[in-house]
Formats: C-alpha cells, structure tokens, sequence
C-alpha cells in the first residue's frame, strides 16, 4: 500500500502547477447496506496514508455522516451558502489530514439560488483545492440530488449487500448511472467469503452486459465480511479501520483502498479543466 501511495502522490505532485483533486462519490441503492460507513473508513484509510482527505456529507435528506464519526456539527453548508458563516467555520478536522464537510439534512441546499453567496462560497472553496481526495457520501437510490453528486465525481462506487432486494437497487442505480458513466465501481459489504462477493458481482456484470450493454464497464473493487468489529465500531461509533486496525475487515478495506489507488494512478496523466474543489461545487451549482 505504501508504495503505491508514495507513486502515487509523486505522480500527482509533478502534475501541473496545482494538485488534482480526484472526487470519488460512493453510493447506493438502498439504505442500510453500510454506504457511509464504507466512505468513512475509506477516507480514514487515505488519510493514515498521508493524503489530505474530506469527506462530504452529500447524503441530502439522511446526512449522518456526524454521527458516525461521533463529532457534532453545529453548522453545514446551508449555513454557509446562506452567508450565516464562511467555509472554515463548518469545516471539522477528525484527525490530521481528515477533514468533514457537514451536509444538510433536507433537500434546501440544493435550492438556495443567491447568486452572490454562490460566487463568494466559491470563493472560499479555493482554500480545499489542495485536497487530494473528496469522498462524496451521496444518498441512496436515483434521485435528482444524487444523480449530480455522481454525474460531477470521476469515479462512482456502488455499495450493496448480499440480499436480493438490495442487488435489485443496486443494478437499478447502475443502469440510470450508465447513461452518464461508462465505468463504474462495486463494493460488496457483509458477505460470508470472497467466493460469494465474486458470484453476485458476475452474475450483476451479466445482467448489465446484457441489458446495458458492452459499454460500460462494471469492475469489482473488494468486498467486507460480515465482521463483528464493524458492528461494534457502529453501535460505538468509531472507525472499525482505527479501532481494529488488524481485523480482518480492516485489511479488507485497506485492499480496497489500494485497489483505488492502483486505479487512479493509472489515470492520473489524463488531466482536464477544474479539478479542484472550487471547480467540483461549480459544476454541481450550473447543473442545477
């Protein structure tokens, strides 16, 4: 991991005068299967391995991202678009390198339409633009909302559990995000063995080749076992990956994260416009 987390900070430092955000949504088809939970700990992960990390709270409606991470947080970024305060001051460091962006839980921040208070947020938002990742917590399902946090991210991972009716949603979520998306991601959380993750993952594949078609690409990036430190990690709100650190869903998750790295290092080289989180915010606001 730390190898390729030094290759890859290297690539990206060299890149141009400013450093590239890269903006991975994680996403769902429905509630419960461990979304924000899957985001946290891979934001935890990254930052362990010295990348400057915020995770945003994007999940409008249910945001909770607070309460998993056992923070609270008095101001979101409704306050700030309402110029009730400025960006720092709804900013809350977790840890060196880990920071949260508090969302709203209600859909009015993404219809609060004061032109001024857009381009002053704007603004302040080139103080995050030497992040290297946004973890984009996003709700569950296909919403409007939703649908934006994912058309505006570079890479979307699809998290489900092995029950029918979350598979179901899931493949729901990737057929509506194809039509935007031509590669998409998948966790699978809470299974028994890697063998069942790999089952259902190419059963999914199937469906989508055939009904999708051959354009997308659909690839897995890891799994979680159905481990009783993340269970409790929950109930006690900490990271299962900090608290456990030796568990055995805490290596699952660090192969997830390595995976990712691994992905985007890749992909670092193709650049284009904006991939700050001023540029990121930007682009949400004018497909509003």
């Amino acid at each position: 991991m730390s190898n390729q987390a030094d290759k890859l900070k290297s690539l990206v430092a060299s890149n141009g005068r400013a450093k590239n955000t890269h903006f991975i949504a994680i996403t769902s088809g429905k509630g419960g299967v461990g979304k924000s939970t899957i985001s946290a700990n891979l934001a935890n992960i990254l930052a362990n391995n010295g990348y400057k990390v915020a995770l945003f709270d994007a999940d409008i409606g249910l945001a909770n991202l607070d309460v998993i991470l056992n923070v609270r947080a008095s101001k979101n970024l409704l306050h700030v678009l309402k110029g009730e305060c400025s960006l720092k001051d709804v900013l809350i460091q977790i840890k060196p390198n880990l920071m949260l962006i508090p969302g709203e839980s209600g859909d009015e921040i993404l219809k609060f339409n004061n032109q001024f208070l857009y381009e002053r947020f704007l603004d302040e938002a080139s103080a995050l633009d030497n992040l290297d990742f946004l973890i984009i917590d996003t709700g569950a399902g296909i919403g409007g909302n939703t649908h934006m946090f994912l058309d505006a991210a570079d890479e979307v991972i699809v998290v489900t559990v092995p029950d029918p009716a979350a598979i179901t949603d899931a493949y729901a979520v990737i057929k509506v995000t194809s039509k935007i998306k031509d590669n998409m991601l998948m966790v699978f959380n809470m299974v028994k063995t890697e063998k069942e993750a790999v089952r259902i993952f190419e059963n999914i594949q199937k469906v989508a080749r055939a009904n999708i078609g051959s354009k997308l690409k659909l690839e897995l990036l890891g799994y979680l076992s159905d481990d009783k430190n993340v269970s409790r990690s929950i109930k006690q709100r900490t990271l299962f990956t900090q608290e456990s650190e030796f568990s055995i869903s805490s290596g699952e998750m660090k192969d997830i994260a390595s995976r990712l790295l691994y992905r985007l290092e890749r992909k670092v080289l193709d650049t284009t416009d904006n991939k700050s989180f001023k540029g990121f915010f930007k682009r949400l606001i004018e497909q509003f």
